[in-house]
C-alpha cells in the first residue's frame, strides 16, 4: 500500500522553499488529516476555542531520544494542550496515538527519507530545537495510547511515552 504522504512531503517541502519564510507551518483542521494518517475516532483535535479551557501537560523533547514525562495521565472528554518544548539541538516530533498510528507513521517516515521541516496534523507536531509549540487534542474513551518521535531512528531507540486516557 503506498501512502500519500511521501508526496505531501515534497508538495510541503517545495511551498516552503517558495515562500521564504522559516515560520511553522499552523495545524490543520481536523478534516484535513490525511485517511492514512487519521487518528482514531477515540480522539479528535480540540477546537480553537476549547485551548483555553484545556488540562495543559507540559512535555520535553530531548536529544537524549526521551520524551518526559515518559508516563502520563489525561482526562476522557476534556481537551488536553501538551505543551511540548524540544530541549535538544534537533528536530523531534509529538505524534499522539496508538500503536497502529505510531507503527504507520514510522513506515511512512522511513519511506519519506525522514523529516527535515517541521510538520504539523491534528495529532502530530514538528518541533523545531529550541522551540515550543502545542497541540491540543480531546479523548472521547478511556485507553492507552502512545506519544512518539518518528525522525527517523528515535522511536526505535525509545522516544516514546505512554499516554493513559481515564
Amino acid at each position: 500500500m503506498q501512502s500519500v504522504l511521501p508526496a505531501a512531503l515534497l508538495v510541503a517541502v517545495l511551498a516552503a522553499a517558495c515562500s521564504g519564510g522559516g515560520a511553522a507551518t499552523p495545524a490543520p483542521s481536523a478534516t484535513a488529516a490525511p485517511a492514512s494518517t487519521a487518528a482514531p475516532a477515540s480522539m479528535a483535535p480540540a477546537s480553537p476555542d476549547a485551548s483555553a479551557a484545556a488540562t495543559r501537560i507540559e512535555v520535553t523533547l530531548s536529544d537524549q531520544l526521551r520524551i518526559e514525562p515518559a508516563a502520563m495521565t489525561i482526562p476522557a472528554g476534556v481537551p488536553v494542550t501538551f505543551v511540548v518544548t524540544n530541549k535538544g539541538t534537533v528536530l523531534h516530533e509529538f505524534v499522539v496515538g496508538d500503536q497502529a498510528v505510531q507503527d504507520e507513521h514510522e513506515a511512512e517516515m522511513k519511506e519519506a527519507g525522514g523529516m527535515t521541516m517541521s510538520m504539523d496534523e491534528p495529532f502530530a507536531i514538528g518541533v523545531e530545537a529550541g522551540q515550543t509549540k502545542e497541540l491540543t487534542m480531546t479523548f472521547a474513551e478511556p485507553g492507552t495510547l502512545l506519544a512518539g518521535c518518528h525522525v527517523i531512528g528515535h522511536y526505535l531507540a525509545g522516544m516514546k511515552a505512554e499516554v493513559t486516557v481515564k
